[in-house]
């Protein structure tokens, strides 16, 4: 692809497009001019992800915008359109139940909703509990009787000129029998805002106020009235939660990230209470920061002024550009807090905490559901080029500690699911110093040495050996298996943690399997499985060499005493801390080993040499 002429130095966005005319990817600059001259600069320095755009890009055309934050809507609107492969995709959760009241109807009716917003409705939400949500709008209509009809219903009653029997038990003002007027029906819809926007202090004081004064007058009807209906507020502000006692009004937004996905958490607080949640689904495209995960999402969380709070309570710094996005949205500067202690933080915590329940529960899902599997299992045989769907799938990971405490592990997946009694752990005995590919080699080699054994009970042949790594990893696999002889009858892949590819022998351009299918899902999940397999057996491995050097010099501590010791307390910083009665309260461990024990964390330390000093 040749660089076209003519580029505005001017911001906008740009789509880059295949030779069927699809839209691939979609960005924004700043100056276009700059932005896409960096595309055809030498392939030298592209990252695996770009090289794969340019070589399937036939054309780029760009569309001018008046400003960078222009450029930002725009993407997003592109983006959502157009779906390109090459971009992260945001998926908001339509599952959950929105509250919305047609301000500009006359007599609206409340009503709960999860399909497409309209103009002129306000919503409120989303809520995570329905039931809890429809318990909360039967306790209100006690304490602001708005009607809940159907327009078919309310027409009808219209025409006789008779309310229904909601109006009779005080659960409708009977606006179809004219027994409240425009404005008052108002100030009962202005109730229901306020109480969904949070501020249910201002409600109690004034429903408290008026029956304090109906009991006055000796209108003991009405107050009892009142008093239902300021219990039926209380009962449905219990479903909502109380997490900061300072009334503020802000919005919690954490972003969780596991491997190629990312979940979107956004807590909107008014006046101290958890009013709504939203959730957002991310695929992203290759390794983008929380920071650039929210300057994307920010043109979907915040469409106009009006869904923009004045606080803004995050993990980390926004980017300039939603900064500039959000102040020129809400024609007003945001205030973005970081917080690092107290009410805030806790609230950012529980946000954090969602925000890694909402990948959990995505990752169970799929892996519960046996035609989602079979789906994954089915996308991957065919991307890689495989005979048949790979049922059993073998992956390794290296780690270390700048050359020390090599170790490899193997993880097995079968039918899509771990077996996690096949998993091995590898120490790494010929390999010294920083060397990933000779690790590689051997850890593989030391794996194939048991393909061909009759019954294969130790280790079962895999359909699909996965490589964490690049094509060196890659190589010093295949070396490993022609060594052995097995080199025809395995089949390698190898997946680069960054860029999200697959590459396989014998082929030039590495795999990119499709943003958000259930194969890149399985992929991911397999290589971050090996990962933290193998991260948690180098951190047990390098806690014993460290309490092995540390405690070498205690006389009648052995080995396997050795082992034990921190198996019961935990940590070599809880047995250097540990006392004398601590210690001696074990009864596997004599006496005398544990006075040694304790002396020696709490013997001098040598004196140090005196440093020269020059004249």
């Amino acid at each position: 692809m040749k660089k076209p002429s003519g580029i505005p130095r001017a911001s906008g966005c740009y789509l880059f497009r295949n030779a069927r005319g699809d839209v691939i990817y979609v960005g924004k600059a700043r100056v276009l001019a700059q932005r896409l001259s960096s595309y055809f600069q030498r392939a030298d320095g592209f990252s695996v992800k770009t090289r794969a755009l340019m070589d399937e890009a036939d054309s780029v055309e760009w569309i001018v915008t008046p400003s960078e934050v222009d450029a930002l809507v725009l993407e997003n609107e592109l983006i959502k359109a157009n779906q390109p492969r090459y971009n992260m995709l945001l998926k908001d959760d339509k599952a959950f139940p929105f509250v919305g009241i047609n301000v500009k109807a006359t007599f609206p009716a409340p009503f709960i909703t999860r399909g497409q917003r309209q103009r002129g409705v306000r919503y409120f939400g989303p809520f995570v509990n329905v039931g809890a949500l429809r318990r909360s709008i039967d306790e209100l209509l006690q304490a602001y009787p708005l009607r809940s009809c159907t327009t078919h219903k309310y027409n009808y009653h219209e025409r006789i000129g008779r309310p229904c029997l909601l109006y009779d038990i005080h659960k409708c003002s009977g606006p179809c029998a004219g027994k409240i007027d425009a404005e008052g029906y108002r100030e009962l819809v202005g109730s229901w805002i306020r109480f969904f926007e949070g501020d249910v202090r201002h409600l109690t004081r004034t429903l408290h106020a008026q029956m304090e004064a109906a009991s006055r007058e000796q209108h003991y009807e009405a107050a009892a009235r009142l008093r239902d209906a300021l219990a039926a507020l209380e009962r449905a502000a219990s479903d909502q939660s109380v997490v900061l006692d300072d009334h503020s009004n802000l919005d919690v937004i954490v972003v969780a990230v596991e491997g190629g996905r990312a979940a979107l958490v956004r807590f909107r607080v008014r006046h101290g209470r958890i009013v709504g949640r939203s959730v957002s689904l991310v695929d992203r495209s290759m390794d983008e920061s929380d920071a650039e995960i929210l300057e994307r999402a920010a043109p979907e969380l915040y469409p106009e002024a009006e869904s923009i709070p004045a606080t803004l309570v995050v993990e980390a710094p926004l980017s300039s550009l939603t900064m500039d996005y959000l102040a020129a949205t809400r024609e007003r500067p945001v205030d973005v807090v970081v917080p690092q202690r107290g009410r805030r933080r806790r609230v950012l915590a529980l946000a954090a905490t969602d925000a890694r329940a909402v990948i959990d529960r995505d990752t169970l899902r799929r892996a519960s559901d046996h035609n989602v599997r079979s789906r994954a299992l089915q996308e991957l045989g065919a991307a890689l080029g495989l005979a048949r769907a790979p049922y059993r799938i073998e992956c390794f990971d290296m780690s270390h500690l700048q050359g020390t405490n090599y170790v490899g592990s193997m993880v097995v997946f079968e039918d899509g699911v771990a077996k996690k009694s096949d998993y091995r752990h590898f120490n790494v005995k010929e390999i010294h110093g920083n060397d990933d590919v000779g690790a590689m080699n051997e850890v593989v080699r030391r794996r194939l040495a048991h393909w061909r054994d009759e019954g294969a009970t130790k280790f079962p042949r895999a359909d699909l050996i996965i490589i964490d790594g690049g094509p060196a990893q890659l190589n010093a696999a295949l070396a490993a298996a022609r060594e052995l002889g097995v080199g025809e009858e395995v089949e390698f892949a190898a997946l680069a943690k960054r860029e999200e590819l697959l590459f396989r022998p014998g082929r030039a351009d590495p795999v990119a399997l499709e943003r958000a299918s259930e194969s890149l899902y399985l992929v991911q999940r397999v290589r971050d499985e090996a990962h933290r397999f193998a991260i948690t057996f180098h951190r047990s491995k390098r806690g014993r060499s460290m309490l092995e050097s540390s405690l070498s010099g205690v006389a009648g501590l052995g080995p396997a005493r050795r082992d034990r010791l921190l198996a019961e307390m935990g940590s070599l910083d809880a047995i250097r801390r540990a006392s004398l009665e601590e210690l001696t309260a074990f009864s596997w461990l004599p006496d005398e080993v544990a006075r040694r024990i304790y002396d020696h964390f709490r013997a001098p330390e040598p004196p140090r040499p005196a440093k020269e000093t020059h004249e």
